[in-house]
């Protein structure tokens, strides 16, 4: 087991799987020459040769859409996207293609296509290029959510979206490329759909995220145990599916819930993890539950104002305490 980055674990398993299925490739905007825009797939090229590591045109559209065509036709292919803000552009083949072909062709015919993008702020990238947007996927049926937060799960959820039939929305944070964690170097090593993980256990507050806001959650749990409180923090990894026994078994032990994500609050991720929440253990319940999440406004350019639009550790103790 080695100590690598995110992005490291990423093009391990990209290698493990192009080695692992011959029907495995890449294709995506500068993912070959140019080993991809946060350099995921650099290298590849030079092992693998064009065939397998496609450089296409700047066409979100086109490149969904070829990727739709391949894994009906038999292929897996793993379509980088530059920034999920450029997935918009190629929303009628996500949501009206890949995640509805199965059930149109009634089951004769699958999607097993995985699409790999950034997202996320931080990084004064302005509003159009700086998003979070898990809850347009979260809503369409047909389609997987994966949202890793450490290295090893960005390793084990990969390669367990390629292995699948169906297609899977993989998203990453810019921010967590140069993250480094243990990642395990087998090559079978999967981290399965729905599965949360429970990274630390308390008794009096059950924190919930994904992605960056893993590491919030964590730093505002280090912070509460400071003044006397004991929070229980929850990774969901996957949104669809969603491990909502998880989350449910440990709202009715702490019987108070924040979630954290970055997406906007209203309508967000959050909103409906919440909804769910209340449906099944609104008698356990000591509290409303609390969401910390991005402020309702397109990202501003200005570092000040992004991180005040941002959700914080310090957003998510001051959301704790007020409901302790």
């Amino acid at each position: 087991m080695a100590k690598i980055s995110y992005r490291e674990a990423l093009n391990m398993a990209l290698r493990e799987e192009l080695d692992r299925d011959e029907r495995v490739f890449i294709m995506g905007e500068e993912v070959g020459y140019f080993g991809g825009a946060f350099k995921v797939t650099d290298g590849l090229l030079a092992v693998y040769g064009e065939k397998r590591v496609r450089d296409t045109p700047i066409s979100e559209l086109a490149i969904v859409g070829a990727g739709v065509g391949a894994a009906m036709g038999g292929l897996k292919p793993v379509v980088e996207l530059m920034t999920i803000n450029f997935g918009l552009l190629a929303m009628d083949q996500i949501v009206n293609h890949a995640a509805k072909i199965h059930y149109m062709f009634g089951g004769k015919a699958k999607v097993p296509l995985v699409i790999r993008a950034p997202q996320g702020g931080g990084h004064q990238l302005g509003a159009q290029h700086s998003q979070s947007l898990e809850a347009y996927f979260l809503h369409c049926p047909g389609l997987r959510v994966a949202i890793p937060a450490t290295p090893a799960d960005a390793k084990g959820l990969l390669k367990t979206a390629i292995r699948a039939d169906d297609p899977v929305m993989f998203l990453e944070h810019e921010s967590l490329y140069g993250i480094k964690g243990e990642v395990p170097d087998d090559e079978d090593f999967l981290v399965p759909f729905g599965k949360a993980a429970v990274l630390r256990e308390g008794k009096d507050l059950t924190i919930v995220a994904y992605s960056k806001c893993v590491y919030d959650a964590l730093a505002a749990a280090e912070a509460l145990e400071e003044g006397g409180i004991d929070p229980e923090v929850i990774d969901l990894r996957t949104l669809s599916p969603l491990d909502l026994e998880t989350v449910i078994t440990s709202a009715r032990k702490t019987g108070k819930v924040i979630i954290a994500y970055e997406g906007w609050r209203t309508g967000g991720a959050g909103a409906e993890i919440a909804s769910q929440i209340y449906e099944a253990a609104f008698d356990h319940l000591d509290a409303p539950v609390g969401r910390v999440a991005s402020l309702d406004t397109p990202m501003p350019y200005n570092a000040k104002l992004e991180h005040a639009v941002l959700p914080s550790s310090g957003d998510i103790v001051k959301a704790a305490e007020e409901m302790m």
